[in-house]
């Protein structure tokens, strides 16, 4: 396995390779990997990420898998890095992390077959799905603000080549506490599968990553928490939540809510009614266009 990292190196972007606790450039020069300022391993075209797919989180909800997964899109604008800060906005308070693994493609692919997907994948790197579930209730079907708010994307360390991803541990720990353990086998859908199912209609190019799902346990973080995703093999993402640094606009759109949807996915299996009824549904606040 080789394991490459994007860094800032005397103000410039280069491209690393890891040797040992060093990355070594292309021209020879050397920093130490936990000095260095880490960039998102990959420059992708497109981010997208499966629904449910670990069965530890499928039991978590009650919920019953559909015959073939379901998809959503992360703008690139969402990416951070290792050692990044996570943006919870003022006036939110359900941010919660994934930990995931991310499926990095290689080479154009469209229309292939499940048995061909391994040849078109580069690599894998670790992923937080961070989710700001206040914006649930107006984009429950998008979770384009869920899901793609300003750094909620962190990638990394590295872009890792010829990992087998079979087998492989997964945990994610808040402030050193383990909080979410799980396993790739867990999953429904392998990442020959999701590159495969994507692929029959939807372009992927070089670069382009597909997060393939978290185990149990999401939970809701605060500003001041220090998140980490492991991934054996695959290294260990941290990330510092910080608040602001300004407030959703109270002045039009959709506002952040705290309704039962809203709680329930925050809170998971924690959720008071969880197994007792489904979470009640409301239309959340907006504001009126102003002319």
């Amino acid at each position: 396995m080789t394991e490459y990292r994007r860094v800032l190196l005397d103000g410039s972007v280069v491209e690393t390779v890891r040797d040992g606790d060093e990355l070594v450039a292309g021209d020879g020069r050397r920093v130490k990997a936990e000095e260095a300022t880490h960039l998102p391993p990959v420059v992708p075209s497109k981010v997208i990420a499966v629904h449910l797919n670990h069965r530890s989180r499928v039991a978590e909800f009650g919920a019953a898998l559909p015959a073939a997964p379901t998809y959503f899109h992360k703008p690139t604008s969402a990416l951070n890095a290792h050692r990044g800060v996570v943006v919870r906005p003022e006036g939110c308070k359900w941010l919660n992390y994934e930990g995931e693994v991310a499926i990095v493609i290689g080479r154009t692919a469209r229309n292939i077959s499940r048995a061909e997907a391994g040849r078109y994948i580069a690599g894998y790197t670790v992923a937080n799905d961070y989710g700001l579930h206040d914006f649930r209730d107006t984009d429950a079907g998008s979770m384009l603000r869920v899901k793609g708010s300003d750094t909620l994307c962190p990638l990394g360390p590295g872009l890792v080549t010829d990992w087998d991803f079979h087998g492989k541990r997964l945990r994610t720990r808040v402030n050193g506490a383990v909080v979410q353990d799980g396993s790739t086998d867990e999953m429904t859908w392998d990442m020959h599968y999701l590159v495969a199912d994507i692929a029959r209609t939807i372009t992927l190019y070089a670069g382009d990553v597909l997060l393939s799902g978290t185990p149990a346990h999401s939970r809701p973080v605060r500003p001041g928490d220090v998140v980490e995703v492991e991934v054996e093999g695959l290294g260990r993402l941290s990330n510092h939540i910080v608040s602001g640094p300004t407030a959703v606009r109270t002045d039009l759109g959709a506002q952040p809510s705290e309704s039962e949807e809203v709680l329930s996915t925050a809170l998971g299996g924690d959720w008071e009614f969880r197994g007792i009824r489904s979470p009640e549904r409301r239309p959340p606040e907006r504001r009126p266009p102003t002319r």
